[in-house]
């Protein structure tokens, strides 16, 4: 089993190099402090594939790959967070901006590869753009999980240490409502209110959910100044839907919103742009899984990641295979430090079945 001490270091490491997405060169620094660490756990040099998000971090173990580890090393957190969050280890508990999102992930994954005989078969790729879309990191990643055949994803675990076997797809929309400005005192009827066309929008937007389908809105920006009626309103609706049925119908109803006002325009840009993942894509691994660990769960969530792809694509794939805490995306984030040496068990034992 590895030792927590010398997790908790490397957890340490990789923490203590920022990397916000989009901040180029703060996720050079990631990949090369990351590349390095492998090489050092693996004895096998990490390779850097450069794109306009960053560098993505790519490893082999040689052969005829079987398995694809997939994760990130890109955070939702911006450059000087560390300052007012140092990675922190107390009451059980650790702590610093990207611990439980993903590094801890990253860090249990290669010390499980580190401790196979052989590392023949596994390849492991760290994106630099999951947070935001995987838009520069998708084509890369697609290609690696149809010559691997399975892949197996380092996100956060869900409750209690149960592995995420489904996803919903997810996109955002942005509604653009153009209406005409006027003095709001002297003259509104002048004008043409594009908040209270917003308003129509929303309350009709809001209808299109289902029992597994949520269409929410979640950002509104309206206006100029107090004394003037709006001439534009934008609203930003997040979307997670269960299957490619869902997925087109959303697509189809938001395309198809028209104004209340005649005399207001609508644009409706945006998609749900991850696919879902069924939880079909994991039958043949959860089952691995539990003979690794027996009694793990396993449950579908809501949110989606670069699985969401592999899965579309036909290849096998199992999720949530990361760290065991909470917070996701929030100053509190954290990662229960107990847990980890047991989940890079839970990675070695899924891979020497695989193999």
């Amino acid at each position: 089993m590895a030792e927590l001490d010398v997790l908790l270091a490397d957890l340490r490491r990789l923490v203590e190099v920022e990397s916000p997405s989009l901040d180029v060169d703060a996720l050079t620094k990631s990949a090369d402090n990351l590349a390095a660490l492998i090489a050092e756990r693996t004895g096998r040099p990490a390779e850097l594939v450069d794109g306009p998000a960053g560098p993505h971090v790519q490893w082999s173990g040689g052969a005829n790959p079987k398995v694809l580890i997939l994760g990130h090393h890109d955070t939702v957190f911006p450059l000087g967070a560390l300052g007012e969050r140092p990675f922190t280890v107390a009451d059980g508990r650790v702590t610093g901006p990207g611990v439980f999102d993903m590094k801890a992930g990253i860090v249990q994954a290669v010390h499980a590869v580190a401790a196979l005989d052989d590392h023949t078969g596994v390849e492991m790729l760290f994106t630099a753009d999951e947070e935001v879309g995987s838009g520069t990191s998708r084509a890369l990643l697609e290609a690696r999980a149809r010559a691997c055949g399975n892949v197996l994803v380092l996100e956060p675990s869900a409750d209690g240490g149960a592995v995420k076997t489904g996803r919903k797809g997810t996109g955002t929309f942005e509604v653009i409502v153009r209406g005409v400005a006027s003095h709001a005192g002297l003259e509104p009827e002048a004008g043409v209110n594009s908040l209270i066309e917003a308003a129509h929008q929303i309350l009709r937007i809001a209808t299109f959910a289902d029992a597994d389908t949520t269409v929410t809105p979640t950002v509104a920006t309206a206006g100029t100044a107090d004394n003037v009626v709006p001439a534009e309103t934008r609203i930003r609706v997040d979307v997670r839907v269960t299957n490619a049925a869902e997925k087109d119908r959303i697509e189809s109803l938001m395309a198809g919103l028209a104004p209340v006002d005649p005399e207001a325009t609508l644009e409706v840009l945006g998609s749900i742009g991850r696919p879902p993942m069924p939880e079909s894509a994991s039958a043949t691994l959860f089952p691995l899984a539990q003979a690794a660990s027996p009694g793990i769960g396993g449950v579908p969530v809501g949110g989606g990641n670069d699985g969401n792809f592999t899965a579309a694509i036909g290849v096998p794939t199992l999720d949530g295979l990361g760290a065991v805490g909470g917070g996701a995306h929030a100053d509190h984030e954290f990662v229960i430090a107990d847990t980890m040496p047991g989940r890079v068990d839970l990675i070695e034992g899924i891979l020497r079945r695989l193999l």
